[in-house]
């Protein structure tokens, strides 16, 4: 029993030391593939090529003045930032990196909690992400964040119906919402290649739930004078960006399980190389992707954002889920 508690414990530590490292340089990152579209080279001074800036800005953010709104309802005014990162933390405990390793004889899940369910977890506490915004927008007590956090609470449910819809054609095919037996199930071929509507879509909601350019119409600076996090300063203003960079990982960790084989090499010529790195390469390459998006496409006006949902992206999923239950059902003898 203390064994397995103490295997538990290491295996939260490791996971939440490198999600909180890839935040930290995802900031960075993201400011380097900016330079770079943009024909600069982004942070320099602080280290090599600029790698120490990322603890430059948190020492800045701990130090810098901590402004609170005077007519804020302070409970929720210090609840939403930390409910910004707290979802994507809980929902790192059900990817799993990798199958299984045998350390001293004793096998070990490359996961923190192998639940059956880790798919509906995954979309279960995720969802609360929204009230970060929402709450962070109503507690400053000042228009302009409230107005972002009102577009946030219509485009969340919006894009939060299409998350949901995109992976039910994985579901259908699998059988199972248990993330380790979809990745099992891609052993030969990825879900990318069966589904690849659901895939694209997967995509496009999960940026625009991050609130992501160019869906990032409830921080929308040009507008809004920054949005829901106007009344925000130092870490707690820090702490909507973590949760931000900290649901990047999470949901292009997710996308590899559903879609992209998880762990599995794209070719068995490769598979010398181990289930994890090839899982984190993944991860990676998807996050780049979203870094990529943000500076190439101009925001959308909030009428396009909506209608893009509900008159192009949502027939699209209901025909995907209508094309892969008649594939489900011709495979199994039926009609």
């Amino acid at each position: 029993m203390l064994v397995a508690i103490a295997i538990t414990v290491v295996k939260l530590l490791i996971y939440f030391g490198v999600l909180m490292t890839i935040v930290a340089y995802g900031t960075l990152a993201e400011r380097k593939v900016a330079g770079h579209i943009q024909d600069r080279l982004g942070p320099l001074h602080c280290g090599p090529h600029g790698l120490l800036q990322p603890l430059a800005d948190g020492i800045k953010l701990f130090f810098k003045e901590d402004i609170t709104a005077s007519k804020s309802d302070k409970v929720l005014y210090y609840l939403a930032p930390v409910i910004a990162v707290v979802p994507a933390i809980l929902v790192l405990g059900v990817i799993p990196i990798g199958d299984y390793i045998t350390i001293a004889g004793k096998k070990i899940s490359l996961s923190i909690a192998d639940i059956n369910v880790a798919l509906l977890y995954f979309l279960g506490v995720s969802s609360f992400g929204v009230y970060a915004i929402m709450l962070g927008g109503w507690a400053g007590n000042s228009k302009y964040p409230l107005l972002g956090g009102l577009r946030s609470a219509a485009q969340f449910l919006s894009y939060e119906l299409l998350l949901g819809l995109s992976v039910i054609g994985v579901v259908m095919l699998v059988g199972s919402f248990s993330l380790k037996e979809i990745v099992h199930y891609q052993k030969d071929m990825w879900l990318f290649i069966k589904q690849p509507v659901a895939f694209i879509i997967y995509m496009i909601a999960a940026i625009a739930e991050l609130n992501r350019a160019p869906f990032d119409l409830p921080e929308a600076e040009s507008e809004l004078v920054g949005g829901y996090h106007t009344e925000y300063s130092s870490m707690k203003f820090a702490m909507f960006f973590m949760g931000e960079y900290a649901n990047m990982v999470v949901s292009s960790a997710i996308a590899t399980c559903l879609f992209l084989g998880g762990w599995y090499a794209p070719s068995h010529y490769l598979s010398f190389i181990p289930g994890p790195i090839w899982f984190l390469l993944k991860v990676f390459a998807l996050f780049f992707f979203m870094l990529w998006i943000r500076w190439t496409y101009p925001r959308f006006r909030y009428d396009q954002l909506m209608g893009f949902c509900w008159k192009y992206l949502l027939p699209f999923s209901l025909i995907n889920i209508l094309g892969t239950g008649l594939v489900v059902i011709l495979r199994s003898g039926g009609l």
